[in-house]
């Protein structure tokens, strides 16, 4: 599991208020609302929710690409590109992923 731990450190500083966990799986690190992902961190960058009706607005952001699995795009999930996650921008992906995460029924 090769992530960017200074960028882990910056994403659980962020989440620890909202009550956001953190828990190493699907080849990263994984951070929970409720026991629903919103985001995973893992070596090709950070994936978040972004809401299936929003995947089309959020891919016309900077630095957000479609995310891929298996050959298929994934809806209602970016692929985030490391270097352009400054703080701003770091925070604005992260309130969107809680907003849309936290509409999801607990697990």
């Amino acid at each position: 599991m090769a992530y960017d731990e200074v960028l882990a450190d910056r994403i659980m500083e962020r989440l620890d208020a909202e009550g956001v966990t953190a828990k190493k799986m699907f080849s990263g690190l994984t951070f929970l609302l409720q026991g629903n992902a919103l985001a995973n961190l893992y070596d090709e960058g950070l994936m978040v929710r972004v809401g299936k009706d929003r995947t089309s607005e959020a891919l016309t952001r900077p630095g957000a690409s479609p995310l891929i699995i298996r050959g298929k795009q994934q809806q209602g999930w970016v692929l985030l590109a490391e270097e352009s996650l400054d703080d701003d921008v770091l925070d604005g992906w992260l309130t969107w992923a809680i907003d849309v995460t936290a509409e999801l029924p607990p697990k």
